[in-house]
């Protein structure tokens, strides 16, 4: 992956680690406030719900035509019948398990260096708000294998297997679901070229996310991570068996997309937000933590080629529908992002019809 995404990938956090099995009570670094600007306007919504996250099987017939239903209502959806190994998936939990489980220091020895993105740390997303989130993380740009030597000095490379394994399956299914989210737009292979001589994407882009969230002593009070929608075009997400993750449905609030086994959540991001030209719109939600139990995702961050302008579709676009967004790369995206977090979407807007809500 080219350097440059890995340089704006990056935003200044400037955060403590903290060592959360010392942890007995929630500091007042770590105490949000039950509500915020984020969600002030909407009810506070639990499990017991009547709206329930789509859930798609990729062998339906109508799967295309299901998938754009879920893109355009709530930029969110989950998929079974992917065809992702479960050994896979628990592999994956075992290193990410391994990986947080290790002494603090050691952790430390892997973090985010300015000049690198891979690396242990806190979300990046910290910088933009006045309390601390009870979670923690590692980013994979790229090669883990400096890193992991680090953390795993004499074993580092099934390590480093898994991950990139792990990798080459979901850059497989990302393409699969790529094509699947612009066929339920009406494009064709012929209008992508960045989709490459074959069709199969394999000058995309990427990063992989492992994160944790502990179990916490005061979880009411406490945000594993803040409402955010992704930059990406869209992210695939492995969730372990304990539930966090919340979602944003536009007249509802926030509703708790439940992990099954064998699911993945697909999430819309800002650049497929864009490329639909604001038909798909990305999601926002947020991760909250457990009295009891520890979460851990893996989250597979999918994106274009680092140096493809990304615009509104010439399909969707003309005299009565003008392009909402002007053309921006990942690279550039990501740079307004990490300046200006969820206002990132609004600054590249052109104009906004009168019955489109951006």
């Amino acid at each position: 992956m080219p350097s440059k995404l890995s340089e704006d990938f990056q935003a200044p956090v400037h955060l403590k680690h903290q060592d959360f099995t010392s942890l007995q009570e929630l500091p007042d670094s770590f105490a949000w406030t039950q509500r915020n600007d984020d969600d002030s306007h909407y009810p506070s919504i639990g499990d017991s719900i009547s709206e329930h996250v789509p859930v798609i099987d990729l062998f339906d017939p109508n799967a295309l035509q299901l998938i754009g239903r879920a893109c355009k209502t709530w930029g969110v959806f989950q998929v079974t019948n992917h065809g992702v190994p479960s050994t896979l998936f628990d592999n994956m939990e075992y290193i990410t398990k391994t990986l947080f489980s290790l002494p603090v220091q050691q952790k430390l020895k892997a973090s985010r260096s300015p000049d690198s993105v891979t690396g242990y740390g806190v979300a990046r997303i910290s910088s933009f708000f006045p309390k601390q989130m009870w979670s923690e993380g590692f980013t994979i740009v790229g090669s883990p294998v400096e890193h992991f030597r680090e953390l795993w000095p004499d074993d580092y490379s099934k390590y480093c297997d898994g991950i990139k394994e792990y990798e080459e399956e979901m850059k497989k299914l990302a393409g699969r679901i790529m094509w699947l989210t612009l066929g339920s737009l009406g494009v064709t292979k012929e209008d992508i070229k960045w989709a490459g001589p074959k069709g199969d994407f394999q000058d995309s882009s990427a990063a992989l996310q492992l994160n944790h969230y502990p179990a916490c002593p005061d979880p009411d009070r406490a945000m594993g991570l803040a409402p955010h929608t992704d930059s990406t075009l869209f992210t695939i997400l492995y969730q372990n068996n304990t539930s966090g993750l919340q979602v944003m449905k536009e007249g509802a609030g926030w509703v708790t997309v439940p992990p099954v086994p064998g699911r993945l959540v697909i999430n819309v991001g800002d650049l497929l937000h864009i490329l639909s030209n604001g038909l798909y719109r990305s999601v926002l939600h947020r991760v909250k933590v457990n009295r009891s139990r520890q979460r851990i995702s893996v989250a597979y961050l999918y994106g274009p080629p680092s140096n493809v302008k990304i615009a509104p579709l010439s399909k969707l676009v003309g005299p009565s529908e003008p392009p909402l967004y002007r053309s921006v790369t990942w690279n550039e995206y990501l740079g307004t992002k990490a300046k200006h977090f969820n206002k990132a979407l609004s600054s590249f807007r052109i104009c906004a019809p009168l019955n489109v809500t951006v």
